[in-house]
């Protein structure tokens, strides 16, 4: 189902389509496996660079994928000629469909109590079939050891096999990270994406995700927020991609 992987920054990124990276997830599902998965962008990639633990916590996950387009860029100029940008909101509308299908549970955990409410509601339209066993919008602060453990035995009861975790990275791959022996759902962070089909923050259009440029547009709708990830990373992210493309041609 994976093709292969590329290392991108000491991350082992996935060489794989949407539809291989959806039954890969499904079928440690079904086979009772726990873990969780990466959507792995710019940011996710200098985090890791930049921390050697937060790097293994990323490498530890089942699956770890390309989210954003300048990795498929660097995968494909690096001669993988069968890589694909898979983004974490298309991944996780995918495996609402294919859960849809198979009548499999999936919880919702992150974003506010309005983005849960409206994820929700659009979910239902969606996939009309879709069972939402939980749907939860954490508190802004760490759960005392009683929350903690009424939260994982509540998921666990709640008969959910997928989870889908948006905490925003690296916050999210560090709870995933830390909660993959005690839930028994498999895990996939999906950053933003609650956000965007909740309608709560704009999706960039069609053009600008094919030109690599849905950073900007993020930029744009969040620039307090977002300034100093995109002014700090992605020129830096540049540089090694330019280091590795000249390292190749030698």
């Amino acid at each position: 189902m994976i093709i292969g992987t590329h290392n991108i920054l000491g991350l082992s990124i996935a060489v794989t389509s949407l539809e291989k990276a959806t039954d890969h997830v499904i079928q440690d599902v079904l086979a009772c496996r726990k873990g969780y998965v990466c959507a792995a962008n710019v940011h996710m990639c200098m985090e890791s660079s930049d921390d050697p633990v937060f790097r293994d916590i990323v490498n530890n996950a089942g699956l770890i994928v390309p989210d954003g387009k300048p990795l498929y860029w660097w995968m494909k100029s690096l001669g993988e000629t069968q890589a694909n940008q898979i983004r974490g909101p298309d991944l996780f509308l995918s495996l609402c469909k294919e859960a849809e299908r198979q009548g499999i549970s999936i919880a919702l955990y992150g974003g506010t109590r309005n983005t849960v409410e409206r994820l929700e509601v659009f979910l239902h339209e969606k996939y009309p079939a879709l069972n939402i066993a939980r749907a939860i919008s954490p508190p802004f602060r760490v759960l005392t050891e009683a929350e903690e453990k009424s939260l994982v035995d509540d998921l666990n009861s709640s008969g959910a096999r997928i989870m889908f975790v948006a905490l925003g990275c690296p916050k999210q791959e560090k709870w995933m990270a830390a909660h993959k022996n005690v839930l028994d759902p498999v895990m996939v962070g999906v950053g933003a994406a609650f956000d965007f089909y909740a309608g709560t923050i704009p999706v960039a259009p069609e053009w600008m995700r094919n030109a690599g440029l849905e950073w900007l547009h993020r930029f744009a709708s969040e620039p307090k927020r977002l300034w100093k990830r995109y002014l700090w990373n992605n020129p830096r992210f540049i540089l090694h991609y330019v280091k590795a493309v000249f390292s190749k041609s030698k």
